[in-house]
């Protein structure tokens, strides 16, 4: 069996995710259908193993992804004549296949009705409430996901995750301060976690280019997170881009601007900006050049982000030409 089966597929590749699936049929030949813990016939079956129902949950979504619903639906039917329908767990991946199989939004608000009358009868199901969120964010019905998110959140509020979606949907709908807000609760629960410092950094720089007023304002604490990032993992591309990215536009905005309130200008020292702004171009000079050359240790990048990056550094080089 392959160890990816052991790992959330979504942090999969579509490649490897598409070569799981393929191998599909032949693993759940080869893997029992049915494990009972009470049955005498159990004890002459193979071994049940933690890892076995993990790797079953696994092969189904991975299924899923890449469009092979018969294993997918093999996969379900063996959780769930292992754990059983009433299992929340099981609930939840047996919706996330109706919607996988769906054909038209008919059949989603088919599906988000049955996520409603479950809640309704157990407003407690935490796996169906996050699918139901998930559903109406597909169908662009954000307005209702928002709500829905925020009253899960006031009865799990140390969600980590469901503070970051929440953040993204009010990011979406233009509503930065509050997007703001969702991710300094999300650093709250999860304060080490880099990704995180930098997606704030990156929603405040949207907030200031957004608002001419508290610009600078903005555009301070946004690079004060992305140095946070970077601090806690020094190899980190987003990290630097928006360290680049916001240290540039410091550098390039006026201090005296009449739209700029006295508080604002209360900000880091030019020469101090001007330090980070060559501490990242340099940092991604070197993560571009490693990674194009193929470099052990430097090959994990994104290729779209390693791409952005280099685009940003000759954006850089054609301003100084200028």
């Amino acid at each position: 069996m392959s160890s990816s089966l052991l790992h959330p597929p979504a942090h999969l590749s579509p490649s490897v995710a598409l070569k799981l699936s393929q191998g599909a049929p032949a693993l759940l030949r080869t893997t029992p259908s049915s494990i009972s813990s009470y049955s005498l016939s159990s004890l002459f079956r193979a071994a049940e193993t933690p890892e076995l129902w993990t790797i079953y949950e696994n092969l189904m979504l991975s299924c899923l992804r890449t469009g092979d619903e018969q294993s997918a639906h093999l996969c379900l039917e063996r959780l769930t004549n292992r754990f059983g329908a009433d299992n929340e767990r099981l609930m939840a991946l047996r919706g996330l296949f109706q919607e996988a199989i769906a054909e038209d939004d008919a059949a989603l608000q088919k599906v988000l009705k049955e996520y409603e009358t479950i809640l309704n009868n157990d407003p407690s199901n935490m796996p169906i409430s996050k699918r139901r969120i998930a559903l109406l964010k597909s169908l662009n019905k954000l307005p209702e996901a928002i709500t829905a998110l925020t009253q899960f959140l006031e009865s799990s509020p140390t969600d980590a995750e469901a503070w970051a979606e929440l953040a993204d949907l009010y990011v979406v709908q233009g509503m930065y301060q509050q997007g703001i807000f969702a991710l300094e609760e999300v650093l709250l629960i999860t304060p080490n976690a880099w990704n995180m410092h930098a997606r704030l950094g990156e929603v405040l720089y949207m907030a200031a280019i957004s608002n001419d007023f508290e610009a600078n304002k903005y555009l301070s604490e946004s690079l004060r997170r992305f140095c946070r990032s970077i601090e806690l993992c020094d190899d980190y591309l987003r990290g630097y881009y928006g360290l680049k990215l916001t240290s540039s536009k410091l550098l390039s905005s006026s201090p005296q601007s009449s739209k700029q309130s006295k508080s604002d200008t209360a900000s880091l020292p030019t020469s101090k900006v001007e330090r980070l702004n060559q501490l990242a171009t340099a940092k991604l000079s070197e993560i571009v050049r490693r990674s194009a050359g193929g470099e052990k240790g430097w090959t994990g990048y994104d290729q779209a982000e390693v791409i952005a990056a280099q685009a940003l550094l000759d954006q850089d080089k054609v301003s100084i030409t200028r």
